[in-house]
């Protein structure tokens, strides 16, 4: 294959993105907990930043936009799922080195409230 085929046929970088970006949305829609709001997902780097309103009132009284959850990537296809301790204002690594549909039935099951507080 010559370069200017190689160029037409493999996607833009932020296109892979996009696709990821709404592949993580179309899952969040999916949760069990406080599936009447919309959560937002954020690019960050390489790394996605899932943000809620505070339906719970637990963190955010008036029920602002606060952090869930972040996705790391890493190589291999494998994932770093962080909760968000909203005390100490920090991620914590919940699951490490995971397929990103194991993370995501963790993040929409989320039997434990660690990420949807």
């Amino acid at each position: 294959m010559n370069r200017a085929a190689a160029a037409v046929t493999a996607p833009a970088r932020g296109q892979v993105r996009d696709l990821m970006q709404h592949r993580l949305e179309r899952a969040l829609r999916e949760r069990v907990r406080y599936r009447y709001v919309q959560p937002r997902v954020l690019r960050e780097g390489g790394n996605f930043r899932i943000q809620s309103p505070c339906c719970s009132r637990n963190v955010d009284p008036s029920g602002g936009l606060i952090d869930i959850a972040l996705l790391i990537p890493h190589e291999g296809g494998r994932w770093c799922l962080c909760a968000r301790d909203h005390v100490n204002n920090t991620w914590v690594s919940r699951f490490q080195n995971e397929p990103l549909d194991v993370l995501l039935d963790a993040l929409c099951i989320d039997t434990e409230r660690e990420f949807w507080p």
